[in-house]
């Protein structure tokens, strides 16, 4: 695949059910164990914290504080934050083609995530270190699918948005791209094989 030296392109990768694939059900039930809530206890009592994480409304110490409190965790921080991270598993097919791209087009990242996530991923998936940069909403303070942190993306990378193929796997998301001009694919990891010809499309627009 080789993409037009006419035209200055770029992808911009979500990470969730794109890159990684998570399931925070499994880190529930290792909540629950060392804990006074139940695994469904644990997912119902955390789950207002995550816009509030993802948006750095609140730290990661603070968050940790408040949720070892709020289900009665009895482990250590480490713990704890090796149970939050440990949500993630990669998708095989997107990691081997991002691989393949590198050096070929630039790769950014734009990804609704807390910092405790984000360390935790560039730790345990080298894919990560393949990318030229990335906007957080933990760090961005504002969240997908509202523009700010799109425009933050196209203003800090320079992106020009008819010629940057967006990959994510929400339909808002993805919405907002299309009316902020972005070339756009709605990826789902169990469906990979669709994304295939939307980058040889991609890559061959002059």
């Amino acid at each position: 695949m080789n993409f037009s030296n006419d035209m200055p392109q770029a992808l911009l990768f979500d990470i969730g059910n794109v890159l990684v694939r998570f399931d925070f059900t499994h880190a529930a039930q290792k909540f629950a164990a060392q804990s006074d809530a139940t695994s469904q206890e644990v997912l119902a009592l955390l789950a207002p914290f995550k816009d509030a994480l993802e948006s750095g409304r609140i730290a990661d110490d603070d968050f940790i504080a408040q949720s070892v409190k709020r289900i009665g965790f009895r482990g250590t921080r480490a713990e704890f934050v090796e149970i939050w991270g440990d949500i993630f598993t990669a998708n095989e097919p997107m990691i081997a083609r991002v691989k393949q791209l590198t050096g070929q087009v630039p790769l950014y990242l734009l990804s609704n995530t807390s910092g405790l996530h984000k360390t935790w991923l560039f730790e345990k998936f080298d894919v990560f270190g393949l990318f030229a940069g990335g906007i957080y909403s933990h760090e961005a303070r504002c969240m997908k699918p509202h523009e700010p942190i799109f425009q933050e993306a196209i203003k800090t990378f320079g992106l020009e948005p008819e010629r940057t193929l967006y990959i994510d796997d929400l339909p808002d998301n993805i919405q907002t791209g299309r009316k902020l001009g972005f070339q756009c694919h709605q990826y789902h990891p169990d469906r990979h094989e669709e994304f295939e010809p939307v980058l040889t499309a991609f890559s061959q627009r002059v």
